[in-house]
C-alpha cells in the first residue's frame, strides 16, 4: 500500500514538473500556450473570451470526473498523516464533504462565466445568455445530487427521498437542454431546408448522411447515460464507481 501511494504521488509530481517546466524544452510553446489559456478560463469573467478559451473550457466539461479525482488526490494526501497505514481512505468521498459538489460544478462554472462575459462584450442575449442558462442547469443537478446523498441516511429507499425526485427532474431538464443545443445550434441539424438530407442540414461535410444519424443517436444515448447508470446502480447490479469508470471515457468520446 505504501509503495502504491508513493507511485501515485510521483506520477502527479512528474506531470506537474513537465507542465510547469520553465526551460525552453519539451514543447515549451505548446505548454505555456495551454497554461495561458487555462489561466484565462479560471479567470473567465475578467478576460475577453476567444475561440481557444471556450474550446478548451468545453473539453474540461467532459472531464469533470478528472476534477473530482484530483480533489480526492489532494484530500487523500492531506488527510492521511501516515501513508503506510491508511485508515480513512473514504473520508475524502464522504457524502457530507461539501468540497466535492463545489469541485464538480467548476467545469460548468467556467463556461457559464465565459457566456456571461461574451454577453457583456457583445450585448447579444442570444445565444450567450441562453448558453449560460444551459450550463447553469448543471449546478442544479450537482446540488440536488448532493442533497439526495447527504439525506439518504434518513430514508430506507431512494424513492422516499424528496431530493431524489428533484435530482432526477434537474437531470432530465439538463440533458434535454444540452441535447437540443447540440443538435440544433452546435451541429445545425433538423434544418427545415435540409432538402434531400432529411433531418440534417442543407450542406453536409461527410459523404454519407449516416454519420450524422449515428451522431444524433449516439449523442442522445450518452447525454442520457446517467439514467442507465442510475438504474443499474439502484438495482444493485453494478457498483457506482464502476459505472463512473465506464461513463467518464464515454463522455470524452462524445
Amino acid at each position: 500500500m505504501y509503495i502504491n501511494n508513493i507511485f501515485q504521488m510521483l506520477l502527479y509530481i512528474l506531470l506537474a514538473l513537465f507542465l510547469f517546466n520553465p526551460t525552453k524544452t519539451l514543447r515549451y510553446e505548446a505548454r505555456f500556450w495551454a497554461l495561458r489559456v487555462l489561466g484565462r478560463i479560471f479567470c473567465a469573467p475578467f478576460f475577453y473570451v476567444g475561440f481557444a478559451d471556450f474550446w478548451l473550457a468545453d473539453q474540461l466539461n467532459s472531464l469533470h470526473t478528472v476534477f473530482l479525482d484530483f480533489q480526492y488526490f489532494v484530500c487523500f494526501y492531506v488527510q492521511n498523516s501516515s501513508w503506510t497505514t491508511v485508515t480513512d481512505a473514504e473520508t475524502c468521498i464522504m457524502r457530507e464533504l461539501s468540497m466535492r459538489p463545489f469541485v464538480a460544478c467548476l467545469p460548468a462554472w467556467f463556461r457559464f462565466a465565459q457566456c456571461l462575459r461574451r454577453y457583456r462584450d457583445t450585448k447579444e442575449a442570444f445565444p450567450h445568455l441562453m448558453n449560460a442558462a444551459k450550463y447553469a442547469t448543471s449546478f442544479f443537478v450537482v446540488i440536488f445530487s448532493y442533497l439526495h446523498l447527504t439525506n439518504a441516511k434518513y430514508y430506507v429507499l431512494s424513492t422516499e427521498n424528496p431530493y431524489f425526485y428533484l435530482w432526477i427532474t434537474a437531470s432530465i431538464m439538463s440533458s434535454c437542454f444540452t441535447y437540443t443545443w447540440d443538435i440544433k445550434l452546435d451541429w445545425g441539424l433538423f434544418d427545415s431546408n435540409a432538402g434531400e438530407n432529411k433531418f440534417l442540414r442543407e450542406e453536409i461535410v461527410y459523404s454519407s448522411p449516416y454519420y450524422y444519424y449515428f451522431a444524433i443517436i449516439e449523442d442522445f444515448i450518452l447525454r442520457f447515460g446517467w439514467a442507465f447508470s442510475l438504474s443499474l446502480t439502484e438495482m444493485g447490479y453494478v457498483h457506482a464507481d464502476l459505472m463512473v469508470s465506464i461513463i467518464a471515457p464515454l463522455e470524452v468520446f462524445r
